[in-house]
């Protein structure tokens, strides 16, 4: 069965690496395979502070969850739109009167 460690475990530890210098070292003084900490070190380098975020959550850049928060934004702006267009031609269609768009 996994052992699953908290963002703040993974944090310390890898700070703890480098604070120390020898990563197989902490990694045996934790009681967690030495691999595992080398792949927390890689990530936390990528992702910084977005690194851990747990739940199955996907790590991301700040500039990639800037990029997701936009394309969300954007995909919400598109669905107002294709709903106030609709409801412009329910109400011209009522009126008698053609409108295109």
């Amino acid at each position: 069965m996994r052992k699953k460690f908290d963002k703040e475990f993974k944090q310390k530890a890898v700070e703890l690496s480098y604070a120390r210098g020898n990563a197989s070292e902490i990694a045996e003084e934790l009681g967690i395979d030495r691999t595992l900490l080398y792949r927390w070190r890689k990530e936390f380098n990528q992702y910084k502070n977005n690194s851990f975020p747990g739940h199955g959550n996907p790590k991301m850049t700040d500039l990639e969850r800037e990029n997701a928060r936009l394309q969300k934004e954007l995909r919400e702006a598109k669905m107002e739109r294709d709903i106030l267009k609709k409801a412009i031609s329910i109400f011209s269609a009522s009126d008698g009167k053609s409108t295109s768009l």
